[in-house]
């Protein structure tokens, strides 16, 4: 293997560095957007997002229910309008999978794979699955949002679904594991 130089392995730090920053944002956005929560500052909201950001639905479900909203203050004021003190969830939690994260100089793109659980104020639950694909201007240390994409691939209602307590195991027979 050939020696790596000093502007080879500053370059990949510096990937590294940012590759990390996206990492961080995401998982701040997603713990924002999550309810009940001790205190919502929608400052910290809009700080993730770039000044002329994008954040629009694709696909046929979200296409036509998010549409694409342009500018921080319009993603904010929408974000905020299924926030505290909206009282449009009464729990919504937002898992995200690992993802893919490229960084090309200033910019990255990711894409993940999104779970959100949801329990509205009028009681109905939603299970959600949808696919993000985001882009990212790094400053500084910092990456903020400048497209994000979200498309719905499954959704679920878990009370419709027939959901049984599971059986206590008789752990004197081992082949009920099988």
């Amino acid at each position: 293997m050939a020696p790596i130089s000093t502007s080879e392995l500053a370059l990949r730090l510096t990937a590294l560095e940012a590759t990390g920053a996206v990492r961080r944002t995401m998982s701040r956005y997603m713990d924002l957007c999550d309810v009940p929560r001790a205190a919502f500052a929608p400052e910290a909201l809009a700080s993730l997002f770039s000044d002329n950001a994008i954040w629009e639905g694709t696909g046929p479900e979200y296409s036509g229910k998010f549409g694409r909203i342009e500018g921080k203050e319009a993603i904010l004021a929408m974000l905020c309008s299924y926030l505290p003190p909206s009282p449009h969830f009464r729990r919504n939690i937002h898992l995200l999978g690992e993802g893919h994260i490229t960084v090309a100089g200033e910019t990255a793109a990711g894409s993940w794979i999104m779970q959100q659980l949801s329990e509205y104020q009028d009681g109905d639950q939603d299970l959600i699955l949808a696919r993000l694909i985001v882009d990212f201007d790094i400053r500084n240390g910092n990456a903020a949002i400048s497209h994000f994409r979200t498309e719905q691939l499954f959704s679920r209602t878990p009370s419709s679904a027939h959901i049984t307590e599971p059986a206590t195991p008789d752990l004197q027979n081992p082949k009920e594991y099988r």
